[in-house]
């Protein structure tokens, strides 16, 4: 990783630029000795930006199941109990329309 001074990325920004695009090095911009900001290639940026999209997607998928979890648990106290499982049910009344449109029952 390169590190480079304001005043130097000044002096050579398009060789720093082409260090960063096309040497996929990425540099870090000092300020008086301090890191300030960095530049990257447009494959790292999309990179991150892919993770952050995920990152986030992940978030609110949590959030969501939380949620679901939280009304679960109020329908369950104010039912005095569990909710059944209700795939079991889900299945048998699938298995009680296919023997119906069958003509079984």
């Amino acid at each position: 990783m390169l590190e480079i001074s304001v005043s130097e990325l000044k002096r050579d920004l398009s060789g720093v630029i082409n260090r960063a695009a096309y040497g996929k090095q990425r540099v870090i911009i000092l300020s008086r000795g301090k890191p300030k900001a960095a530049m990257i290639s447009i494959e790292d940026l999309r990179l991150l930006e892919s993770l952050s999209q995920k990152k986030t997607r992940q978030v609110r998928q949590m959030a969501a199941l939380e949620a679901t979890r939280a009304v679960r648990a109020e329908i369950a106290q104010q039912i005095g109990g569990p909710l059944p499982d209700s795939s079991e049910e889900l299945r048998q009344l699938r298995e009680e329309r296919v023997d119906e449109i069958l003509g079984v029952r």
